[in-house]
């Protein structure tokens, strides 16, 4: 496949659902000016309970449609994608500038005052080579102790749009409060779903007596990356300067039915882009 190398050309995100809308506000804020392709894979999510093998297969394929869409970069939205297929999505495309998302095990040992870090994620993120050796390599540097936590059905919970389910509140009571137990005082969300429900954890935090512990979001460095990898290849768009530019555009596609998919962007962001249910 030809790659775009136009600055003109948009910039794809994709996720297995929702989760990557987190991402996708941060890229909106710190890149205004650029066009959006937004992919959501519902009707094969969650990634996080699905095999390494599965992920890869479902990742390059999204990544060829996007690219097929004239994408110029991709950005994987999507802890668990990272994990298990960005090493493939980089080595089918070699040059295209390709992000991922990594949960912030380095600015949480930072931020960390008693070295005990909680990594709240899927299982599949968590049990990932790649997500194992960045936690070796980080703990070996800095002495923090990570404290792992399967977050099993959170996912699908948030998927279903309710925020203030008693499912989602319960969810979250059982899988922090044992974080909590064992000394975290600093938690990272390690999947991009998890910022949505970033009330419902404060409120355990708060019941917990714990309002202090930090909680670590890697979106804006993310999409601080992607700037930074767009400048380097001379792709960054040029900002709007008058009002003959073409406003940035974002286009959405999912493939499940459209109708949760919209819902998510008006609820979460407040977003109504037009979207489209594709087989991929």
């Amino acid at each position: 496949m030809s790659l775009s190398r136009s600055a003109h050309a948009p910039i794809g995100v994709f996720d297995s659902g929702v989760g990557g809308l987190s991402v996708l506000r941060h890229i909106r804020a710190q890149c205004p000016q650029e066009d959006l392709l937004y992919f959501a894979d519902s009707a094969h999510a969650p990634y996080g309970e699905k095999s390494e093998a599965y992920v890869v297969q479902r990742s390059l394929a999204i990544a060829e449609f996007l690219l097929s869409l004239g994408a110029k970069a991709l950005v994987v939205a999507c802890n668990t994608a990272t994990v298990a297929a960005i090493k493939a999505v980089r080595a089918r495309y070699p040059e295209l500038p390709v992000v991922g998302v990594e949960p912030g095990l380095k600015p949480a040992a930072a931020a960390s005052h008693n070295g005990k870090v909680g990594v709240l994620a899927t299982a599949r993120t968590l049990q990932g080579e790649k997500f194992l050796q960045l936690r070796e390599q980080i703990s070996n540097a800095t002495g923090a102790e990570f404290l792992l936590q399967p977050a099993v059905g959170l996912v699908d919970q948030i998927e279903l749009g309710d925020l203030h389910n008693p499912a989602i509140a319960a969810m979250l009571e059982r899988y922090i409060a044992p974080l909590l137990e064992q000394g975290a005082d600093t938690l990272v969300l390690g999947c991009t779903h998890y910022p949505f429900v970033r009330d419902g954890i404060q409120r355990v935090l708060d019941h917990h007596g714990r309002s202090d512990v930090q909680l670590v979001d890697t979106g804006d460095a993310v999409a601080r990356q992607l700037v930074r990898l767009l400048t380097a290849a001379s792709l960054l768009r040029p900002s709007l300067v008058d009002a003959a530019s073409a406003p940035a555009t974002l286009r959405a596609y999912t493939s499940a039915p459209v109708a949760a998919l919209a819902a998510a962007f008006e609820h979460l962001l407040g977003w109504h882009p037009q979207v489209e249910q594709v087989a991929v």
